[in-house]
């Protein structure tokens, strides 16, 4: 089955048909910025740009960097804070005349792609993603099922701050830290989920997975640890895979 899905990140909105079967993309990836200010209005332009990139008429999955219940989102990180108590699946249906839209946590699905179909697949127990961006998302996952919107890159670290703020990529670029710089920092964020989950593996995705080799003797971490098999693409599979079992329910 092919379907569209969109990953909504802070800096780009990208997207692409997939086949949700093998996670293969049917299309060239297409992104476009987020706009800035990322307001909901603004942003469900955006996805209607996409969605007419593509000349989709049909369901659309779609990551977000937020907690989103039911298609409502709950928190906004590293989005606009209007994004808060919006009910987002009817506004990007209303947008794009009429389309249904399966929204949800932009770590939690692309963890569900990797689960299935890439590093995490076949795998018991605790695994872990993390999604290294604007932000640090999480998705888990027991035994394959979903704890959904853990949000473990807003613990805090010792400093006061969150931890993302601390580790994520906008850190290393921020602050202009060398790859390796960078990295010890994100250890310490994964000895603090050793201790705490007791993970038996971590996925990590985003941008910075693809460097993965730059920097993967400084992690101290006594858990294995895997590069998302769909790299930066894992949200936009994951979105198209949710899309199909919500339409199918």
């Amino acid at each position: 089955m092919e379907l569209l899905g969109i990953d909504i990140g802070g800096s780009g909105t990208k997207g692409a048909i997939v086949n949700t079967e093998t996670g293969d993309l049917i299309t060239e990836r297409h992104r476009i910025p987020t706009p800035q200010p990322s307001t909901p209005d603004a942003v469900a332009q955006t996805v209607k740009e996409l969605v007419e990139h593509f000349e989709w008429k049909g369901a659309v999955g779609c990551s977000f960097p937020a907690v989103m219940i039911d298609g409502k989102c709950y928190t906004a990180g590293n989005i606009s804070p209007l994004w808060i108590g919006t009910q987002v699946d009817k506004l990007f249906s209303e947008t794009c005349g009429g389309l249904p839209f399966y929204i949800a946590n932009d770590a939690d699905l692309a963890g569900v792609a990797e689960i299935a179909l890439g590093a995490g697949r076949d795998k018991q127990g605790i695994v872990i993603m993390i999604t290294v961006g604007t932000g640090l998302g999480s998705g888990m996952f027991q035994d394959g099922k979903l704890v959904p919107n853990t949000e473990l890159g807003h613990i805090f670290h010792p400093n006061g701050e969150i931890i993302e703020r601390f580790a994520a990529d906008s850190a290393r670029k921020r602050e202009g830290l060398k790859t390796r710089e960078w990295a010890k920092r994100f250890d310490f964020f994964l000895q603090h989920l050793v201790r705490v989950f007791s993970p038996h593996l971590f996925i990590i995705g985003g941008g910075i997975s693809k460097k993965f080799d730059k920097f993967k003797d400084v992690f101290t971490v006594d858990v294995p640890i895997e590069v998302a098999q769909f790299k930066n693409n894992a949200g936009i599979i994951g979105a198209a895979m949710y899309a199909k079992q919500c339409d199918n329910a």
